[in-house]
């Protein structure tokens, strides 16, 4: 089989630009996510004891919070420029067809 004839037949398996209301939507999830975490790390921060050990742990989940939120604000980024894209080529192509 030629290379054009097991991409053809495996066409399902390439992925389609998402819509914007879907980037929108992973927008959404990954900005509760990142709440969820910061949410999470207070909450724990909270429960530990008054203590040198305590202060160490507490450090160390902050850390990792602010870690984790990072990547995730880079990823809702990412997704914003894309679904901005998205929108753009969309608007050429209306305009195209109009």
């Amino acid at each position: 089989a030629t290379r054009k004839q097991i991409i053809a037949r495996h066409s399902y398996l390439i992925m389609q630009t998402p819509t914007t209301a879907q980037l929108r939507t992973a927008i959404e999830v990954l900005n509760k996510l990142g709440e969820r975490i910061n949410t999470h790390a207070n909450h724990s921060v909270q429960q530990l004891p008054d203590s040198k050990l305590g202060s160490d742990y507490a450090e160390k989940i902050q850390s990792q919070a602010v870690e984790q939120t990072t990547q995730i604000a880079v990823a809702v980024t990412e997704l914003e420029c894309w679904r901005q894209e998205v929108q753009q080529q969309r608007r050429q192509c209306v305009s195209h067809h109009v």
